[in-house]
């Protein structure tokens, strides 16, 4: 039984034929609606989803397979066939045999079923930010960012059933008067910041009140615009600097930071810790600081890091890993309890770490072995780190 077909390499007159200059189409046998074919027909730009039976999924294979759409792969339960049509027409036909490989049919559905924001609903901010389009079909050029917000939104539920512990705690239960409190640091076009919100306010029906920082203004204009647009209450944009941000007059329950550039996610690390914040999300970018400080070190022979500062390529990425581990240490010494997790994908993006720190009570690591593992590390390098001086510079303004 065919589980799967996907129709490449399309011929010159295929807007003729189909009525847009498709590139690729896919289907895969529906998980939702028995004895039918899920069609996706990709543009450049744009994606279109139908619904064909069987006998007419037969059809439009007899019909294109090879003459408009000359690359075709199909699968079945037990094989994989790929039909190559050159220039002349000739048609080559290879068959490989599948051994347990679950249908493809089956772990499409399942990975979209698991997604919070489905796909196929009409979602507003998708819309207008151009991932979707209007019937809520992802855009072929956009199912990577699809992705991404849907990976960030997981991450938010996860944490929200113990950042509202630890407010009741406090004995500030949620509620209109006293909302969930986000900031978000380094919003840019705030993708995430509409997804975050639209998951609180629409699907939990979570009071919350979030605010977006950039530095640029076209940018804060554009997004209280949209805001604005969508009718997305308790949802603003303001131009400021993450250093300067005065975090004492908002005290958020939540810190986002996405890939705020070096030693920016220091700061937004410094004020979520100075504020209290019971959940901090953060994927760095561009570490640059311990890197250009081993530029002016030389390590002995011996010395375990001289092969890694041999080479700019290593060095680089040894320094970003060294820069997150010192962050999550130093975390974890402020009483939050932290996790290294992958984002996305790496073949998509090579800064893919998030941070995920939450508020303990109890705190589950001493203090002291955080504090002697990261001083550890940094004595080795004989560097510095913008949080640990940030911290440490705190620290000794209570005395």
């Amino acid at each position: 039984m065919l589980i799967s077909a996907t129709l490449s390499k399309p011929c010159k007159n295929v807007e003729q034929i189909l009525g847009k200059k498709y590139i690729k189409v896919k289907l895969i046998l529906s998980q939702k609606e028995t004895g039918a074919y899920r069609i996706d027909f990709f543009t450049e730009k744009q994606a279109f989803r139908k619904f064909f039976t069987q006998s007419e999924t037969e059809q439009f294979l007899a019909e294109h397979m090879g003459k408009t759409f000359r690359n075709v792969v199909k699968r079945t339960e037990t094989e994989e066939i790929t039909i190559l049509t050159n220039r002349h027409g000739e048609i080559k036909e290879l068959k490989k045999p599948l051994l347990h490989t679950a249908p493809q049919a089956t772990l499409e559905n399942n990975r979209c079923k698991n997604y919070i924001l489905k796909e196929g609903e009409p979602i507003p901010f998708l819309v207008r930010l151009g991932v979707t389009n209007k019937d809520g079909t992802v855009l072929s050029k956009r199912y990577d960012k699809f992705r991404q917000i849907n990976r960030f939104v997981e991450f938010i539920k996860d944490i929200i059933p113990t950042v509202i512990k630890l407010r009741e705690e406090e004995k500030r239960p949620l509620s209109k008067e006293e909302p969930l409190k986000i900031i978000d640091f380094g919003c840019g076009k705030s993708y995430l910041t509409f997804a975050v919100h639209y998951y609180l306010s629409c699907i939990e029906t979570i009071p919350c009140k979030i605010i977006g920082l950039d530095l640029k203004e076209d940018v804060i204009k554009t997004c209280n615009a949209l805001a604005q647009e969508l009718n997305a209450e308790n949802l603003k944009f303001i131009r400021g600097n993450i250093e300067t941000f005065n975090i004492e007059e908002n005290r958020p329950d939540i810190i986002i930071t996405l890939h705020a550039c070096d030693t920016a996610t220091d700061y937004a690390l410094f004020n979520a810790i100075k504020a209290g914040t019971k959940a901090i999300l953060s994927v760095p970018c561009c570490q640059h600081e311990i890197n250009k400080e081993l530029d002016n070190i030389t390590f002995s022979e011996d010395s375990p890091f001289a092969s890694i500062t041999r080479y700019g390529l290593i060095k680089e990425r040894f320094s970003a890993l060294a820069t997150d581990a010192i962050r999550a240490e130093l975390l974890e010494e402020s009483g939050y309890n932290v996790q290294i997790i992958e984002f996305i994908d790496m073949e998509h993006t090579p800064k893919n770490l998030l941070i995920r720190a939450v508020k303990t009570l109890p705190h589950q690591t001493s203090k002291a072995v955080c504090a002697k593992r990261k001083d550890s590390l940094l004595n080795a390098l004989g560097a510095e780190q913008t949080l640990n001086a940030l911290l440490k510079t705190s620290l000794k303004s209570l005395y």
